[in-house]
């Protein structure tokens, strides 16, 4: 039996900025070794036309819904059984079943197993439910399946799931629920130990939702002599003593979620730890640490106005972050965002992400206080301004950007986001 897993792209071609998908590793020691399992990412390369296989199972977010979905009719009508799991089918099952023979509801460990045996006796049920409660200590991974795939030299492992904070534009709560599970910590080190890259993200939403037990993460993973990046809170930053740590255990760069300099956004947004922080002490110490800070906004919320992104843009042009995105707010399905404009009636589209029309930075909801064209056409200048090449470099002398290594990981990511934010801006979706 022959069961193919595959990762769609955005727009069915490759991209410079692909990562190796965790889930891919995680797949593998649950299959049986009588099961011919092959990996497919599309961003870093095609789908065979004349794939021969028994199933293909899809991990699908709502932005490659679509190409998904596109897929997914082809392998159908072709006799393959299709099954579609990830964060997209677990929010949206019923549509998802219109386009695949199964769906999994939440996450792989409990389900997978299950999956390929019905595979096997022909008896695929439609749905698979999770309970989100496998046990972490369990989780293996094996890396041997990005073997011959061109990613950057980047490794990836998980320390824990879910998030204790609940954003309302954040879809984490919406498929993990509540609480955080964290994997022993010797495991995760492990993991790190056998990895072939020197340099390495920690995939969790926020490392540091465990406090706990950070002590002893650092603890094991300092020794390693590894580089690595993270997500943080801006609490997290607000601790110079835990941020001279980060540092000397090998943090070069950290993913940090201002989202508004506005109050009255953070405070709609649920961002209440935001709002208790002051962002100047959390950069200053990153700065002081010597971390690289990747900074995170999202624009659109009602306080917003044709001029917030040129704002925000300047913000982080003044702090040298190394990197840092300025999205468009997105109403994503299963979060409060979501169903809140969809009471006020703002959503432009219900199903935004499955119109034929709708392109990658468009705005898919009516702001407040300037209209949808205004906001996708400030966040894009405001992207193209930031990886300007002038910009690029006048960031790099106040980055953190400290000895060859980290300035290559700086040129690297910023060279790279230049090319993929042009390359996609506008694009429809799934073609």
């Amino acid at each position: 039996m022959k069961i193919a897993v595959i990762k769609p792209s955005l727009f069915g071609d490759r991209s410079k900025d692909a990562l190796n998908p965790l889930l891919f590793a995680i797949l593998k020691p649950l299959t049986p070794p009588c099961v011919d399992l092959v990996f497919y990412d599309e961003n870093v390369e095609a789908i065979p036309q004349d794939l021969e296989c028994d199933a293909v199972a899809m991990t699908v977010d709502t932005f490659t819904a679509r190409r998904a979905y596109i897929l997914a009719e082809r392998f159908r009508a072709e006799g393959i059984r299709v099954i579609l799991g990830g964060y997209h089918p677990t929010l949206c099952s019923e549509e998802a079943l219109r386009h695949a023979d199964a769906v999994v509801i939440g996450e792989a460990e409990d389900t997978w197993g299950k999956i390929v045996e019905d595979i096997s006796k022909n008896s695929l049920k439609r749905i698979y439910r999770s309970g989100n409660d496998a046990d972490m200590s369990r989780i293996q991974y094996d890396y041997s399946v990005f073997e011959g795939k061109k990613y950057h030299r980047l490794g990836f492992v998980q320390f824990s799931r879910g998030c204790k904070f609940n954003c309302d534009f954040c879809s984490i709560r919406a498929f993990y629920g509540s609480g955080v599970r964290a994997r022993p910590v010797a495991a995760v080190a492990e993991n790190i130990r056998n990895m072939p890259q020197k340099l390495f993200f920690f995939s969790d939403d926020n490392l540091f939702a465990d406090p706990k037990r950070i002590d002893a993460l650092l603890t094991a993973i300092g020794p390693l002599k590894r580089r690595w990046g993270c997500q943080i809170s801006i609490d997290a930053a607000q601790n110079s003593d835990l941020t001279e740590r980060m540092a000397a255990c090998g943090c070069i760069m950290a993913v940090m979620g201002f989202e508004s300099l506005n109050a009255e956004n953070l405070r709609r947004m649920g961002k209440g730890v935001n709002l208790r922080g002051d962002y100047a002490i959390a950069i200053q110490n990153m700065r002081k640490a010597g971390i690289m800070i990747f900074g995170t906004f999202v624009i659109g919320y009602d306080a917003d106005t044709k001029d917030t992104a040129e704002e925000i843009l300047r913000f982080a042009l003044k702090h040298r972050f190394a990197v840092a995105n300025f999205n468009p707010l997105i109403p994503t399905p299963g979060t409060p965002l979501y169903e809140r404009l969809k009471s006020e009636n703002r959503l432009l589209r219900d199903a935004w992400w499955n119109a034929s029309d709708y392109g990658y930075g468009d705005s898919a909801f009516a702001p407040r206080s300037m209209t949808p064209r205004e906001l996708a056409d400030s966040c894009k200048a405001a992207r193209y301004k930031f990886y300007s090449y002038r910009n690029i470099l006048r960031r790099a002398l106040g980055a953190n950007a400290r000895g060859l290594f980290n300035l290559g990981v700086f040129a690297l990511i910023n060279l790279v986001s230049r090319k993929e934010i042009h390359r996609k801006q506008g694009r429809r979706l799934g073609e």
